[in-house]
């Protein structure tokens, strides 16, 4: 028998968004130390409460681009957190979200105002609640769409190396890609572009920049990397 809306109990709605970026050759996560009780004062993910007129996805940039500035980031949803007894401070069930992030590209002064911090994700400190769950997840599906996408769009800069681009996947799988089949298989995906400039630290001759494609540019087929 359906029962009105009336006779069911209200639950809180909220959105947590475990944002990565990528520095100093490691995966990182940003993370902030609580401001309300339960917990005040533990690390935390980036989150906030769903409001009356937006979806949990609206919710979930608005809070990203309050603590980052930045907009039209990458972001996809990870899964429903709904366990009843999940936050000690009542029944809430969290939507969460992964966004990439350039750490070169946000507003560090926003950030800091907000007392957030990059933290390595290897080296991360005990977290709140079920965060250390969602983290994994989100983890799980970093590495799901790094397989079959290069996701050094999001989080490199404009301007890179193979070997940046093989150390930034060495940190997300946590593993070391030999150096001379990973520069094989991406550049038979067609995705970049070799720049006329060479960083000339990582080896006696010199290693040259790429860019990557305009997507448009790119045959998708072509673009499934099959890490």
């Amino acid at each position: 028998m359906i029962q009105s809306y009336d006779s069911q109990e209200k639950h809180l709605v909220a959105i947590d968004n475990v944002i990565f970026g990528y520095e100093g050759k490691q995966l990182k996560l940003l993370l902030f130390k609580r401001k309300l009780e339960p917990a005040k004062g533990e690390w935390s993910l980036v989150g906030g409460w769903v409001n009356p007129d937006e979806s949990c996805d609206e919710a979930s940039s608005r809070v990203l681009i309050k603590i980052t500035g930045l907009k039209d980031v990458f972001m996809e949803q990870v899964r429903v957190f709904s366990k009843p007894d999940r936050d000690i401070g009542g029944r809430v069930i969290s939507v969460v979200f992964y966004a990439l992030i350039n750490i070169q590209e946000h507003n560090h002064q926003l950030v800091d105002s907000f007392g957030a911090q990059w933290c390595p994700v290897n080296d991360r400190p005990k977290l709140i609640f079920d965060h250390e769950e969602m983290v994994k997840c989100a983890l799980d599906k970093l590495r799901m769409k790094a397989s079959r996408d290069l996701v050094g769009r999001n989080l490199l800069p404009n301007e890179f190396t193979i070997t940046q681009l093989r150390q930034l996947y060495n940190s997300i799988f946590n593993k070391e890609f030999d150096q001379g089949n990973f520069r094989k298989k991406i550049l038979s995906l067609n995705v970049m572009t070799r720049l006329n400039k060479k960083y000339n630290s990582e080896s006696k001759k010199g290693a040259y920049y790429y860019a990557f494609k305009d997507e448009k540019e790119c045959d998708f087929m072509n673009r499934i990397v099959n890490i």
